[in-house]
């Protein structure tokens, strides 16, 4: 039990600084326990150049070396290898009077091994530290005073400095977002550098930083930002914000952090104050320190074979000098014709001193078969894999023609190893698929919508030979519900039961009619569209679903798409394909979502009474985002009327546990068609609502700020369980199902690894029965 408190310490000593122990200055700081003593003035770099406030620049490297360390490190490196110390033993003994060859013919070969493989090495630094040079010396507009930026470069950065990054453009820095080009100061991030996601992040500024949306606004700008120590977590952060003038507090988020690496897009321009620097970035602590040392199988395999013809060496030597010495013992008093002085005998052929010819003979004998352990089977290598990696660089089946670039083999240690794959890990969204989404079927109030055959239903009916599954109505539409008859039951199965060449035929026309839908919407069932839901019973569940639909994301449109609220269809970016999925289906069914700033969402809907499009306008009270952990998502809006809803969506068995009593009318039946959808190979999500009444509201809310404004290490579990208080009770009202289709050659390509013999393992969030349909 001790140790493992004293592991718990020593991590949580790895993962936070001690700048909580430097002295305490006249301010009055709130925070000061271990891990949130960061203390930021925005505005004011040169703050940043003394202590308690001096933190590292912006300058960042890469290398494994410098002009100091090479030699030493690269020698370490050389040394590492048993072959290298062999021949450094022998040329040291080449240098005594035992050797029985000139010197220079164990130094020289020794020094050339170890000058092309310490070139190599240099080489590929060189490189490394190019790069270095490149990104240290991008360009990042600065504020300078006066409202005036000027561009400097990243090396140039530092803490408490505002910055000005424009669309398509780097962070320098962990920066904290203040403003954007949008008015409700919202951007998208794409940080696929950081974590591999091409999704792009929904980042959003706090309200009261909306106005410093030009560069004069600077001017006079002061602030003063109380964080969490430098750390490695790319998803968490907490902070308060504190304006000089009034000194009110506002909570920060991982929402307003606005990480290294990571790229502005879809949006014109932020304005940011530089919170971490140089190595305290997250996007640097999770890196090594320097390039790491690599050693591949075959070159530690190598020092296995080195070991053994070590040992032959050192047999065959004591077999020489064994014989050696009984020889000179047996033989010696007949050679009378060879006896001299004392003086001038060779202590090798000493006949009154055998132990210790015997020992000098050995040592001779080493030196002498050491051309056993070949001294240029290292440099051999490093020349093939030199070569192998100029290969890989002019691999023309490897060039991108849409990025202009070619696969960059940046260290050439581990080429052999591309041969020796046994095991493939790989995830499934954006890797295998392509991550865009589909919008296929949905199951609204127990009654199953849309129901194309797909590439998924082929491959199962051509493995298993079995039928598609029988869909409960007909594919324009004429069926009626879940309920048949026997006779309509049985021509609906009759009319599913074909052949497998003529299901080929129905899916590749189903894709000729998707090809001409709107992309993003792969959707069939005239009994929900062209507004023929509004004659449909128990509307109010099938309109609530809809604002589920169209509410609760977080999605915007482009600003030139807001412009003009009078188009037909509006062009959508979220953080997930699968929301932007969902906005163009709700688009469809007659819910279309117009704007949004950081308190109001606009919809146009149909009104299901007169069958017109009206406007309304939802205040956006909370959300409440989602996480691995939480597994759903919820917004809380208020409507005109001054109704308050809570709208949930998220895995099945997160929202079936928080139902209540009277909210699982449709349960049974919405288990077995999102059974039937995840067969199918699509991803699946549920969506609930719950009517909250504003006194419950209102002592929640009190509740759920108190935790947002929370600094310490319990933040989020305080924010987890206020959550779980007001996401319960909830009405089922229905699952959706999108489609992300397979990237092109795919399959060709896993089978191809099959036969080689190596075994694939996905990773995947998807049901059970999704992930075994689509492998």
């Amino acid at each position: 039990m001790e140790a493992g408190k004293r592991k718990q310490k020593i991590k949580w000593s790895k993962l936070y600084s001690f700048s909580c122990f430097h002295p305490k200055t006249g301010d009055d700081d709130s925070v000061r326990q271990p891990g949130f003593c960061r203390v930021v003035h925005c505005n004011e770099p040169q703050l940043h150049k003394i202590k308690p406030y001096k933190y590292p620049n912006n300058y960042v490297s890469t290398t494994k070396y410098n002009f100091i360390t090479f030699l030493p490190k690269a020698l370490f490196e050389q040394f590492r290898r048993v072959a290298n110390l062999y021949f450094l033993l022998a040329a040291a003994f080449s240098l005594t009077s035992l050797a029985p060859f000139n010197p220079a013919s164990l130094i020289a070969p020794l020094v050339f091994v170890l000058g092309i493989s310490m070139l190599k090495e240099a080489m590929e630094d060189w490189r490394r530290f190019l790069q270095d040079i490149k990104v240290n010396s991008r360009k990042v507009k600065i504020h300078v005073g006066n409202g005036l930026f000027m561009d400097k470069s990243w090396k140039e950065v530092s803490v408490g400095d505002i910055v000005k990054v424009n669309k398509n453009e780097y962070f320098p820095s962990d920066l904290l977002l203040l403003c954007s080009s949008y008015a409700d100061g919202v951007c998208y991030v794409e940080t696929m550098n950081l974590d591999g996601e091409t999704n792009l992040k929904l980042k959003t500024s706090l309200e009261v930083t909306f106005g410093l949306d030009e560069d004069e606004e600077f001017t006079k700008f002061k602030a003063k930002i109380r964080c969490e120590d430098p750390n490695s977590n790319l998803y968490t952060f907490v902070g308060n914000l504190e304006f000089e003038e009034g000194g009110q507090k506002y909570p920060l988020s991982p929402t307003q952090i606005l990480l290294r690496d990571s790229k502005l897009r879809n949006t014109d321009f932020v304005y940011g104050v530089v919170i971490y620097s140089g190595e305290d970035t997250k996007a640097v602590r999770n890196s090594t320190k320097s390039s790491p040392s690599k050693r591949s199988q075959i070159e530690t395999r190598l020092d296995y074979v080195i070991y053994i013809l070590f040992f032959m060496l050192i047999l065959i030597s004591l077999i020489s000098s064994i014989g050696s010495t009984l020889f000179l013992n047996s033989e010696s008093e007949n050679w009378w014709y060879l006896v001299l002085r004392e003086e001038n005998v060779d202590p090798s052929f000493n006949p009154s001193n055998l132990e210790w010819s015997f020992c000098l003979q050995f040592v001779r004998a080493l030196i002498l078969y050491g051309y056993l352990i070949p001294i240029s089977l290292y440099v051999s290598i490093e020349v093939v894999k030199v070569l192998q990696a100029m290969v890989i660089n002019k691999d023309l089946k490897m060039f991108d023609e849409k990025t202009n670039k070619g696969v960059e083999a940046r260290t050439s240690n581990l080429n052999e190893q591309l041969g020796q794959v046994e095991m493939i890990l790989s995830d499934k969204t954006g890797t295998l698929t392509c991550n865009q989404m589909e919008f296929r079927k949905c199951s609204i109030e127990g009654i199953s919508y849309g129901g194309e055959i797909n590439e998924v239903d082929l491959a199962a009916s051509r493995r298993m030979n079995i039928e598609v599954e029988r869909y409960r109505f007909s594919m324009d539409g004429t069926g009626t519900g879940t309920d048949l008859d026997d006779s309509t039951e049985t021509s609906l199965v009759e009319m599913f039961e074909f052949s497998v060449a003529e299901k080929a035929n129905i899916l590749e026309k189903n894709k000729s009619v998707s090809e001409s839908n709107i992309k993003g919407f792969n959707f069939r069932d005239d009994r929900l569209l062209d507004k023929m839901w509004i004659y449909r019973s128990n509307v109010y569940d099938l309109v609530m679903f809809f604002r589920v639909m169209s509410l609760c994301h977080t999605g915007i449109i482009p600003l030139e798409e807001e412009e003009n609220n009078n188009k037909k269809l509006n062009r959508y970016e979220a953080e997930s394909p699968e929301e932007v999925a969902f906005l163009i289906a709700a688009q469809e069914f007659g819910f279309q979502f117009c704007k949004r700033t950081q308190s109001v969402m606009v919809l146009k809907e149909i009104d299901p009474t007169t069958g017109s499009e009206v406007m309304r306008e939802y205040e956006l009270l909370n959300l409440l985002e989602f996480n691995s952990s939480r597994k759903r998502m919820s917004v809380i809006v208020r409507n005109a009327d001054g109704d308050i809803f809570l709208l949930c969506k998220g895995a099945d068995n997160v929202i079936f546990d928080r139902l209540g009593d009277k909210g699982r009318i449709y349960q049974q039946a919405t288990m077995m068609h999102l059974s039937n959808y995840a067969e199918d190979g699509l991803r699946t999500m549920v969506f609930a609502y719950r009517k909250i009444e504003a006194l419950e509201y209102e002592s929640w809310n009190i509740m759920f700020t108190k935790a947002k404004a929370t600094i310490g290490p319990e933040r989020e579990e305080l924010l987890e369980e206020t959550s779980e208080l007001i996401e319960k009770d909830l009405f089922l009202l229905g699952a959706v199902a999108v489609e992300d289709k397979l990237q092109k050659g795919v399959p060709e390509c896993i089978d191809k690894l099959a036969q080689a013999g190596i075994k694939i393992w996905l990773l995947t969030g998807d049901k059970k029965e999704t992930a075994v349909n689509v492998g």
